[in-house]
């Protein structure tokens, strides 16, 4: 594959006109001359009927070619679905005795005509779920199969197939990441959108995870293999986005089923009509009208949709749970840790000594967080707002803190103990009035305040838990290791009403369990420490799933990024899914059972008949396509 010179929202677009795999291409050139084929047929026969009367052995040997190449692949599909009970294969057993009845009766014409104009409504049904197939096969084709190596100051270009783990490979700006990674050199963003469906890139510097399918967008990066391409995070998405696709569904099941009944009812009403009407032609009309392509599209064409609509969003769908049982789920049971939260320190407060200002305590402690990599030094970091302080010699108190010196004087920001065991007292005012993980600060032996850091609700975890009120989720439950004073805390702010605190993995699997009994559970969690809980609820779905392989494995769906709205999304969009496919189920049965009708009463000719019957397959694609809207709404 040629280097990725798009972002990965162009290139997935440009992919989703060309996404056509090898056999799909090879099977469109040969229907596209099949039906060349006969029309040529069709058209000379025609002419020698009308030009040369005379010659009566010409048309109908034209007609029996034209009708050999369009019937025998309608005949093998036909003979394949009666010997496997395949009843998917209805549409052409009833189609390869209506061209046979035709054919026998001397419609030579028809015989050719109608396999003709099934075929092309056939390719027409394929393409007109609007893109929806394109944009996952488009997908798949986005994992980078090339990578330059670079082995002895030399860059080697190589197949991504042969990368060892530990090797070191170049991703030059606007190429396509081949392999799951860590950035050892450069600083760049790049564009996760195929995977998390966030549409802002990410900036990656040196320890960043970088993952196949991505694409670097400004600046060279070299990157440690981590994983080999076949145990890609991208590899794992698009084996189960292929499985996804043959999802089956209740209702798709409850086709098949029907179909066992509809096929024997059909045959035996075209043979009723044919032998008690004595019309031939009314009975060939009842077995093309009957042809159940709209039945056979009921589940396919809203799940292809759905499908499709959900990896744009950076949702994975792997099982038929998405339709079956988040329809029906009435509790959800959140983690806390990089759920409901960010997972990630943040500052939110700041208690001052006695005549310091809060910029004071700030200035003095970005001295020394200004250059550590620890997580409350970085948390001081994102909040400080003034200009960047000189660098100091910053020297790291195992277990205590940090201390620089900068000019005459001495910076100190760390625990309680380490600074009592200076000589430095806290007051208990201000160890009070803070809450979560403390560190002071310090200027010479002066205490100039306390900063509390938090792990903090995610902005957009509020609105979650808001929405999923109105989906009907009736009980929401936080399950956490955590305190439970820390617990209280994050349930009050994002409206989570009820929480259980300091739980061991398996006591969060005891708790699902438990609510197992009564009710319809989905958990939602990071997938790592929640796998027992993912897999024990009625669905589990893991967040941040990306570059997370158990993530991945242990729920029913993931989503890519870490984007919790994604939540109420996917409840939303499989109750959706499944209003369209009944909707679906009454529109193809009514369509078909009235042309059905009005072909035994002789009001559809067997040609009209070949056109007509499309009506039902047509409405359910249209009906079908609505989902794809649902992102934009």
């Amino acid at each position: 594959m040629k280097n990725i010179n798009h972002t990965g929202s162009d290139h997935l677009e440009s992919l989703s006109k060309n996404g056509l795999s090898q056999s799909k291409r090879r099977q469109l050139k040969s229907e596209i001359l099949s039906a060349a084929v006969a029309l040529v047929c069709i058209f000379i026969g025609w002419i020698y009927q009308t030009f040369f009367p005379a010659n009566v052995m010409v048309p109908p040997l034209l007609y029996t070619v034209g009708f050999l190449v369009e019937g025998i692949p309608v005949f093998y599909s036909a003979i394949k679905g009666i010997f496997s009970r395949d009843f998917t294969n209805a549409m052409e057993m009833l189609v390869s005795i209506a061209i046979i009845a035709c054919y026998l009766s001397g419609e030579l014409i028809l015989s050719v005509i109608i396999p003709l104009i099934l075929n092309v409504a056939h390719f027409l049904e394929e393409r007109s779920i609007v893109g929806g197939r394109d944009i996952i096969d488009g997908l798949k084709q986005m994992q980078q199969t090339s990578a330059i190596l670079l082995k002895d100051g030399e860059e080697i270009r190589t197949d991504a197939k042969d990368l060892q783990i530990g090797q070191i490979i170049l991703v030059k700006p606007g190429a396509g990441v081949p392999i799951d990674g860590t950035v050892v050199g450069g600083e760049s963003h790049i564009d996760q959108k195929s995977l998390t469906g966030e549409p802002e890139p990410v900036r990656v510097t040196e320890g960043s995870p970088v993952y196949a399918g991505t694409v670097n967008l400004d600046s060279p990066l070299t990157v440690e293999v981590k994983k080999p391409f076949v145990d890609t995070s991208f590899s794992h998405i698009l084996s189960f986005l292929e499985k996804a696709e043959r999802i089956s569904v209740p209702e798709s099941r409850l086709i098949d089923r029907f179909m066992r009944y509809y096929i024997p009812f059909v045959l035996a009403l075209a043979g009723a009509v044919a032998i008690f009407a004595g019309d031939l032609s009314k009975a060939i009309a009842i077995l093309v009208v009957s042809c159940p392509c709209g039945q056979m599209l009921v589940s396919s064409a809203p799940m292809i949709a759905a499908l499709s609509v959900a990896t744009k969003r950076g949702i994975l769908i792997k099982n038929s749970k998405f339709i079956e049982e988040l329809n029906e789920i009435d509790t959800v049971v959140f983690d806390k840790t990089g759920t409901l939260t960010k997972g990630e320190l943040s500052l939110t407060d700041c208690v001052c000594a006695e005549g310091v200002s809060r910029e004071s305590v700030l200035a003095a402690a970005m001295v020394l967080a200004n250059g550590s990599a620890h997580p409350i030094s970085r948390a001081v970091v994102a909040a400080w707002e003034g200009p960047t302080p000189p660098l100091a010699q910053v020297q790291e108190i195992s277990g205590s803190g940090l201390q620089a010196t900068l000019g005459e004087s001495v910076f100190r920001f760390g625990n309680e103990a380490w600074l009592a065991s200076l000589g430095i007292t806290v007051p208990d005012e201000m160890r009070t009035a803070c809450r979560g993980s403390v560190s002071y600060v310090t200027k010479d032996a002066a205490l100039l305040g306390a900063l509390c850091f938090n792990d903090t609700p995610r902005p957009e975890a509020k609105d979650t838990v808001e929405r999923l009120k109105e989906l009907n989720v009736t009980r929401m439950v936080m399950l956490t290791g955590d305190r439970n004073e820390v617990a209280e805390r994050i349930c009050n702010e994002t409206g989570v009403p009820e929480w259980r605190a300091q739980l061991l993995p398996e006591d969060k699997f005891a708790a699902i369990r438990d609510l197992k009994k009564d009710r319809c559970v989905l958990a939602i969690g990071d997938g790592i420490n929640d796998a027992l809980a993912l897999k024990e609820a009625h669905v589990g779905i893991a967040m941040g799933a990306i570059g997370s392989d158990l993530a991945i494995q242990s729920a029913d769906i993931a989503l890519m990024s870490d984007n919790l709205s994604n939540l109420p999304f996917a409840v939303t969009l499989a109750r959706r899914t499944r209003q369209i496919i009944y909707q679906n189920l009454v529109l193809s049965l009514g369509i078909s059972f009235l042309m059905i009708l009005l072909s035994t009463f002789g009001v559809i000719s067997v040609l009209a008949g070949s056109i007509l019957h499309n009506v039902g397959a047509f409405a359910v694609i249209l009906n079908s396509s609505r989902i794809l809207k649902f992102n934009k709404k």
